[in-house]
């Protein structure tokens, strides 16, 4: 293989696509009465939908920048996010079942 395949190769690694559609689907379902109704009903205040308007925002201000800055922010940001999952150790693991259902094991 030579070392023009090796740069092609490198060089077509897959890009992210940014689309703002999903933040602007998002803005206007957050603006319905389904939406407004749902949140009225779960919290008691209807939404102001400022979290979807930042994400908009946020959006369109990264399609002004460069591709390459954008998937650095990109990556930056999903190094950031927290796992959804916490990994224990078996012991770890073991000592908190315990924990939460220890007291199942005595009432028999």
């Amino acid at each position: 293989m030579s070392s023009l395949d090796t740069s092609v190769k490198e060089s077509s690694a897959p890009r992210r696509r940014l689309s703002c559609s999903t933040c602007f689907d998002a803005l206007w379902f957050c603006y319905s009465p389904v939406h407004q109704m749902q949140q009225y009903y779960r919290l008691g205040v209807l939404d102001n939908c400022t979290a979807k308007w930042s994400a908009l925002v946020d959006c369109l201000t990264l399609k002004t920048k460069p591709s390459s800055q954008v998937e650095e922010i990109l990556e930056t940001r999903e190094k950031a996010k927290p796992h959804i999952w916490t990994f224990r150790t078996p012991e770890e693991a073991n000592s908190h079942w315990k924990n939460l259902f220890g007291h199942l094991d005595e009432m028999e």
